[in-house]
């Protein structure tokens, strides 16, 4: 079997892999996200998902040129422009009632690379409609939601309590948790990490 390298220090990401039975280590990368979004502030949110996942893999696969390394981002676009998670939960507030009764967008970007080179790259967009939700309710939430109003960039956990802020949502569960799975494990078979 090929060695196979997640380059990120996401729990939830970690998580996937582990409830899929896919082999892997951790080995997490330190990129500077701020760095490459201000080096790069002509590129799109959903580019610049990509573009973060391939910054934080390359270093980790040139150091493992054994091994199959995977770097992934997601970028959250809203009203076309990136948004950052939060400094501090005490601003979540204004973020959701910002959000409050409209779509945004969260961008998944993955990059698999060997020996530092390019094996696979992947970008999927995920539409999420928030709900026009009660002041009430948002007073409940931040009282309850505790580090995803800082962990995520829409001061959310999707497969929390977060899942009660949407109406719809348009896209891959697994996309929206950031690491969209089906067509990971797809190239991982192709390349000996998983049973063809």
């Amino acid at each position: 079997m090929t060695r196979f390298i997640l380059a990120s220090g996401s729990q939830i990401r970690a998580d996937i892999l582990r409830q899929a039975h896919i082999p892997f280590e951790i080995i997490k990368s330190d990129v500077d996200e701020s760095v490459i979004k201000a080096e790069r502030a002509d590129l799109s949110p959903r580019d610049m998902a990509l573009c973060l996942a391939e910054a934080k893999v390359e270093p980790v696969s040139l150091a493992h040129p054994d091994a199959l390394v995977l770097g992934a981002d997601q970028t959250m676009e809203l009203d076309g422009e990136l948004l950052d998670k939060l400094p501090q939960a005490s601003l979540a507030r204004a973020r959701l009632e910002r959000m409050r009764g409209r779509p945004h967008f969260l961008h998944s970007g993955l990059a698999l690379l060997r020996a530092g080179q390019p094996v696979w790259r992947y970008q999927q967009t995920s539409t999420i409609h928030v709900r026009g939700f009660s002041d009430a309710f948002l007073d409940q939430y931040l009282e309850n939601a505790g580090f995803a109003l800082t962990a995520s960039v829409g001061a959310y956990a999707y497969e929390g309590l977060g899942s009660q802020l949407f109406e719809r949502v348009e896209g891959d569960y697994y996309a929206i948790l950031g690491l969209p799975l089906l067509p990971l494990t797809a190239v991982l078979r192709d390349h000996g990490v998983l049973q063809q």
